[in-house]
């Protein structure tokens, strides 16, 4: 019998990848900003095979085995994957995803994002998703309780998850660019600008975390981008001993309590729990606070804190009245801390120091910050709290301000998140509004998957 050479099928797949390889070595792709969304996008990417020497992360912090643990403004994973490590796990929280790409692709989107974490945790089997279903009726007379199914990663594996996460970039042939600065790109000539180089790309994917909003801002006026505006949100951190807020939190561990004005809405936030700890960040030169807990006994405090964020509609320039706030929020360089019960001062961090916070007698910095509408909001918002939990009493403090910002958001093409005027650079995570950390992993892996397509 006569042999022939085999023509089929899977000698036309060997051809189309390498003419994929091929087209690909048309694209060198650069990406501002090594946070979640930037770092997704580059996962993503090498994942289905897109040669990993196309790839520049550039960022202005740390790789993560040098970067510090008070370092959560920037470097390897942004702020969120560098000191949360709560996944919301539902489209209706944590900015606009659903909008681009219909509530189905969202959801697959975020199971990706859940994925990645899974996969470079050093415990995975320690993750755990708290998923309430009813609302307690001892918080109906005075708040809402937002609902939903939270994946906990855990703080204390972020670091480790970052390292191996970095390390399989790395040995993919990503080159990351760190301790830099990116002071303009030039979107006409596709070159993206540094006090130490130029760089030229084909794609970009533009990923800078809330450091790097202003810029965003910067570069929106500088090319006169169509944006829509965005609302303010900002308040406080509060923090009380865990016992008593318990019956919630057996309820809901990330618990998300909320009130609904006209302009004016307010909401607990990023809710930590057991080993609690408030965590100060540094941006625009002005100090704010956050929060992550510790898993393990260890580190146990018997502590809780939440922000308390409140979202005004309609102020006309939001991202300056933010910031002008917030500076009237700082005294001698530092936030402000306030706690009716005078014994009860800044706590320690987790790495076993005070947080660093002048405290103040009065809630009148807050009054004279916010002006006194949208502080009554907030001290409403506590005192409501102490009716349903009465134990409390004056057992709390609050550190001034938190604060996310948000700039006006440029318009994107839906199906990759492209400017209109520019379809070569993609806006993703807080840089597109993004608010949360699967959000902001799925806007980088939705754009990687476009220029994979």
């Amino acid at each position: 019998m006569a042999q022939f050479a085999r023509i089929g099928p899977s000698s036309v797949r060997i051809k189309l990848l390498h003419l994929s390889k091929l087209k690909y070595m048309e694209k060198k792709i650069v990406i501002v900003g090594a946070g979640v969304a930037g770092i997704n996008a580059a996962t993503k990417l090498v994942d289905n095979g897109y040669p990993g020497e196309l790839i520049t992360i550039i960022d202005m912090g740390n790789d993560p085995h040098n970067r510090l643990p008070e370092e959560v403004m920037t470097g390897m994973l942004g702020a969120g994957g560098w000191s949360d490590g709560k996944l919301t796990y539902h489209t209706e929280i944590g900015g606009q995803l659903a909008k681009y790409c219909g509530e189905e692709k969202a959801m697959e989107l975020m199971d990706q994002v859940i994925s990645n974490f899974r996969r470079f945790h050093p415990k995975p089997e320690e993750i755990f998703m708290s998923d309430p279903q009813e609302e307690p009726e001892f918080i109906k007379p005075y708040f809402g309780l937002r609902m939903f199914p939270v994946w906990h990663i855990g703080s204390n594996f972020l670091h480790e998850i970052a390292k191996a996460w970095y390390s399989y970039l790395v040995d993919k042939g990503v080159e990351f660019v760190w301790n830099t600065k990116v002071t303009d790109i030039d979107f006409e000539n596709q070159m993206i600008i540094c006090k130490e180089f130029g760089n030229k790309y084909d794609e970009l994917i533009f990923a800078v975390g809330k450091s790097g909003i202003d810029f965003g801002k910067e570069l929106a006026e500088q090319y006169t981008l169509p944006t829509e505006a965005k609302s303010v949100q900002i308040g406080v951190r509060f923090e009380a001993p865990q016992k008593y807020f318990q019956k919630l939190i057996d309820v809901s561990y990330d618990f998300k309590l909320y009130q609904k004005f006209d302009n004016v809405s307010l909401r607990s936030f990023c809710t930590n729990n057991n080993a609690a700890f408030v965590a100060v960040e540094e941006t625009y030169g002005d100090v704010t606070y956050n929060g992550h807990a510790k898993k393990g006994e260890e580190f146990r405090n018997n502590m809780t804190n939440f922000g308390i964020l409140m979202e005004i509609k309609g102020i006309e320039d939001p991202f300056k009245w933010s910031r002008d706030a917030v500076q009237k929020l700082q005294i001698n360089g530092t936030g402000t801390y306030y706690s009716p019960n005078k014994t009860r001062q800044p706590g320690i961090t987790s790495e076993n120091s005070t947080v660093s916070a002048i405290q103040v007698d009065t809630m009148d910095v807050l009054f004279d910050a916010l002006g006194e509408e949208y502080a009554q909001y907030i001290e409403d918002f506590i005192t409501n709290m102490q009716m349903i939990f009465p134990e409390m009493g004056d057992d709390w403090g609050i550190y001034m301000p938190e604060v996310k910002y948000l700039s006006p958001e440029p318009l994107v093409n839906y199906t990759d998140l492209s400017l209109n005027e520019f379809p070569n650079v993609h806006f993703v995570g807080d840089a597109l509004s993004a608010r949360g950390i699967t959000v902001s992993g799925a806007h980088g892996i939705y754009v990687a998957e476009s220029l994979i397509k």
